[in-house]
């Protein structure tokens, strides 16, 4: 379990924290969609919760021990892929030697698993990559790690639509019971299919914390005509015509949420 209760955290010479008296409780066995606007604290949430990051009040703890003391019980427990990064000019032999025995439960299986779904071979020079094989490769090395606690901040900036196939296609395959995966992103139609849980952030607070099960409980999300608004929430005109949350009414099937429609509707007060 992921406890943050009560953070305050601002960044040296910023006027507003980013934290103020902020809490959350992130349960095992979940994939959870972390979703906000530009500026909200995405990103530093992850870093907060990977223990990069040290909160000025308040704690950030997995499964009891405050991360921002790197333990390494908890090290060997997490990973994170952040938004951006580089990769060692070496082969990814030589990158698995260095960095693999840091995982106990890392399994070589899983990363030619990954990395053949991704279409690259297990034999690899990182120096010549391209920017979007290397996030394939550090990804499959994520999921090969086989931590509790995975953490990724835009996974899918830089991948083309094929390849965001394929990315969905290797987490769902890696999800475990015994594991929680974290999401941050603005591309939401990427993993909306992936999700048990959304998160959606503002600033110093959260504005919705629903499981995707208790969303389409409670609302439809569909095209309807102009003549068929009743009951409607919210709606945005399309060429399909209008896409609109509505209340669930007894008899209604379950749709797909969608993330973009949800999000655009929380952030102007009409869904909670």
């Amino acid at each position: 379990m992921i406890e943050v209760n009560n953070i305050f955290f601002k960044y040296p010479g910023a006027k507003q924290p980013v934290f103020d008296d902020f809490s959350l409780k992130l349960e095992s066995n979940q994939i959870y969609g972390l979703l906000g606007k530009n500026g909200t604290g995405k990103s530093t949430l992850l870093y907060l919760i990977a223990g990069l990051l040290r909160a000025q009040k308040g704690s950030v703890r997995m499964d009891g021990i405050e991360t921002w003391r790197r333990d390494a019980d908890v090290l060997k427990d997490v990973f994170l892929v952040p938004e951006e990064f580089d990769l060692p000019s070496m082969s990814l032999s030589k990158y698995l030697e260095y960095n693999a025995p840091f995982y106990p439960n890392f399994s070589r299986q899983i990363l030619e698993a990954c990395l053949r779904d991704f279409e690259l071979d297990t034999e690899l020079n990182l120096k010549v990559l391209s920017m979007g094989q290397k996030k394939k490769v550090f990804m499959s090395f994520a999921l090969a790690t086989n931590t509790k606690y995975l953490l990724m901040d835009e996974p899918t900036n830089g991948l083309d639509i094929p390849s965001k196939s394929q990315f969905r296609k290797v987490v769902a395959q890696n999800m475990s019971d015994e594991r929680t995966i974290i999401i941050s992103t603005h591309q939401v139609h990427d993993i909306e299919s992936l999700l048990d849980h959304i998160l959606m952030l503002n600033q110093h607070e959260l504005l919705l914390n629903d499981s995707v099960t208790g969303i389409m409980e409670k609302y439809v999300f569909e095209y309807r005509r102009q003549d068929q608004m009743e009951g409607v929430i919210y709606a945005e005109p399309t060429l399909q015509g209008n896409a609109v949350i509505a209340r669930r009414q007894v008899g209604d099937d379950e749709t797909q949420v969608n993330l973009e429609l949800l999000f655009n509707a929380v952030t102007k007060g009409l869904v909670k």
